[in-house]
């Protein structure tokens, strides 16, 4: 799987990293960041809570 943000709806408001910290991370500049865009499988239960978590719905996960 792929992990996908749409940067232009994202406003960097850190719930998906309060989630997923392995993989999102908002950084002193406010901006988000993907630590990992092909996380492991061991990680989609958190993933999907932070697509379903998300305010602005800019995450998705991309099957590859």
């Amino acid at each position: 799987m792929k992990v996908v943000v749409d940067f232009d709806l994202c406003e960097s408001n850190a719930v998906c990293m309060g989630i997923a910290p392995e993989v999102f991370e908002v950084r002193d500049d406010d901006y988000l960041y993907i630590l990992d865009e092909t996380p492991p499988e061991s990680l989609r239960p958190k993933l999907e809570e932070a697509v379903r978590s998300c305010p602005k719905a800019a995450i998705s996960l991309r099957e590859t």
